[in-house]
């Protein structure tokens, strides 16, 4: 417990820095406007052409069009031709921002009023230096002493158009914006790495099924981030361009049915009917089954395939808040933990859907969005594990103990709270074993009461009851690790001792007799006086349990021949040496 609660404190931290990020981020992202920002789009201020076929180096595009929706680009060439805004053609430090797609080449020029052009080109595999966190591509405008009159796009087999989102802003904005949002993203992948790691050791140090999904579903939106945020170029540079979108969107389709996973799994069959969980299963099995040829496509219907997988994942999400809550309604405890946690990405997918997200948070649109709420959503799930894993291993603790406790029960006599016979044959090993290595005496006595049948017979058996549980409290004070006080039935108790013998072992024995016969039992019995007849066995070469009990019965009978209330001692018998096995002992006892 004290465990879980410092895992608990620790992601309630962590909780309070994500709020501060997406603070500091939310109040840079909802302040002024730069002084320079535009989003280039198709009729404001960008006009299109558009070659079917790729076109050659230098050469001219068609007559550009700034109405209506180019078409026919995917296996060509697609030009865009920016209209500066006005005052920007007195600035000398635009960057143009583009973020990447699927795209064979891209060249950016840059014209001048001097009819001077600087062109600047990256391909797919190869982005050079003009990569940026964010999944975006920056070219900055060379300063000369002309104007800058215009910037010309060319893309070269692009897969959409409508994926393809370009701005212009200043260039000391640009390094700025790069800045802020490669810390974001660093952050939320901090996050996300941190919770997919302790939901994997919670898998398995537990063998949970919906800690393993967790953790998958965290590592494969870690990748995700990473392959588009276009931080794995720091070590992959040769996965720039159309290869990384495709790992991304399988990516993304993955991330779907492994959250969704996560989520029924977590829910158990008795809150979820059987038809809704399976509907559910279904929807993101096509989420999947879309995610694969989307892709792998360079080409074709990808927006129309985009647009029915976009229908399928709201579908999926409507799903899985509809089981989250019927669980809730059946009475799932764990379901509230689960509706705060996805509540979230949910609210962010399906706003994704209806509004614009392009040009906002510096130009990272949705996928910042979504990957805020991804780290949103572990963070809380892997906090709701903690709590469950800390109310499972408290009732097993409780467990354990209460097992424990049976245990001891069960090898301690009700009435006086000695060892009884099976306690008292299990902790002999113990003593026979360590004063053997160190070649020590051991003795066992037997303890018997002197008449005690006639104090049942006169005073009741209650009365004898409190006779013994007197006895056993007067002995019980000397039991310790190398002496163990039991009582083995009836009126009858023993004591093994190590490291006694001769004279010494004679005056703890003579002692013991005396404390019980100082015993005072009151008027329950008459005032009268409880004797006891000991009989002592002791070896100093080491013999087995059945024969030094043969010899302390021996002795005790002599002492109960030779008038009671009596200490009789047996010397260490060599002829007898440990051969016989403990777990013969209850046949001797």
């Amino acid at each position: 417990m004290v465990r879980e609660s410092v895992v608990l404190r620790l992601f309630r931290k962590i909780l309070i820095v994500w709020c501060a990020i997406v603070s500091l981020g939310a109040g840079a992202f909802g302040g002024p406007a730069p002084a320079f920002a535009d989003v280039l789009r198709v009729g404001r201020p960008l006009c299109y052409a558009v070659s079917r076929t790729v076109a050659k180096d230098g050469g001219a595009p068609p007559a550009f069009l700034c109405a209506g929706q180019p078409e026919g680009y995917q296996k060509g060439t697609l030009w865009f031709r920016a209209m500066l805004p006005p005052g920007a053609d007195r600035r000398d430090d635009l960057s143009l921002i583009v973020h990447s797609s699927r795209f064979d080449r891209l060249i950016v020029t840059f014209s001048y009023a001097d009819r001077a052009v600087e062109r600047q080109d990256v391909r797919s595999g190869d982005f050079g230096t003009h990569w940026r966190a964010g999944g975006q591509l920056a070219f900055r405008a060379p300063h000369r002493d002309a104007p800058l009159t215009g910037v010309t796009i060319r893309f070269d087999k692009v897969a959409s158009a409508h994926l393809l989102r370009m701005r212009l802003v200043g260039r000391g904005e640009e390094s700025t914006q790069t800045a802020g949002l490669a810390a974001l993203i660093g952050a939320a992948l901090v996050l996300l790495l941190a919770g997919a790691i302790y939901n994997a050791s919670l898998a398995l140090a537990l063998h949970r099924q919906f800690s393993a999904w967790q953790a998958a579903w965290a590592i494969c939106m870690v990748a995700w981030g990473a392959c588009w945020s276009q931080l794995h170029l720091l070590f992959l540079p040769a996965m720039a361009g159309a290869v990384s979108a495709q790992i991304c969107t399988f990516l993304s389709c993955l991330a779907i049915p492994l959250a969704t996973l996560s989520a029924v799994t977590a829910l158990e069959e008795r809150y979820v009917s059987r038809w809704l969980r399976r509907s559910t299963l279904w929807l993101t099995a096509g989420v999947f089954v879309l995610g694969i040829p989307l892709s792998l496509m360079r080409s074709g219907p990808i927006d129309t395939l985009g647009g029915v997988l976009s229908v399928v994942v709201l579908a999926n999400l409507v799903a899985v808040a509809f089981c989250i809550g019927q669980a809730w309604r059946r009475g799932s405890s764990d379901a509230r933990s689960y509706a705060g946690a996805w509540a979230v990405p949910m609210l962010v997918l399906a706003s994704t859907s209806f509004f614009d997200a392009d040009a906002m948070f510096w130009g990272g649109g949705s996928q910042i969005l979504v990957l805020f709420a991804a780290a949103w959503q572990t963070l809380l799930l892997s906090a709701a594990a903690s709590r469950s894993h800390g109310r499972l291993r408290a009732e097993r603790d409780m467990a354990r103990r209460a097992e424990g406790q049976a245990q001891e029960l069960a090898r301690r006599d009700a009435l006086t709270g000695l060892l009884n016979r099976r306690g008292f044959i299990e902790r002999i090993g113990t003593v026979l074993n360590t004063s053997r290595d160190r070649g020590e005496a051991v003795a066992l006595l037997l303890i018997d009461v002197d008449w005690f049948k006639s104090i049942n017979d006169a005073y009741g058996h209650e009365a004898g009851d409190v006779v013994l549980a007197a006895i056993a409290h007067c002995i019980a004070h000397h039991e310790c690790p190398s002496c163990i006080v039991a009582r083995l039935g009836g009126e009858e108790f023993a004591v093994m001792v190590a490291g006694l013998d001769g004279a010494e072992l004679m005056r703890f024995a003579e002692g013991l007799r005396q404390q019980v016969r100082d015993c005072e039992h009151g008027d329950l019995i008459d005032n009268r006086n409880v004797t006891v007849s000991i009989g002592i066995a002791e070896t100093i070469t080491g013999a087995d349990f059945r024969a030094l009990y043969r010899l302390a019965d021996e002795a005790l009978y002599e002492a109960k021949r030779n008038g009671r209330d009596r200490v009789v001692i047996r010397p260490p018998d060599a002829a007898n040496p440990c051969t016989d096995d403990l777990d013969q002992v209850a046949v001797g006892l």
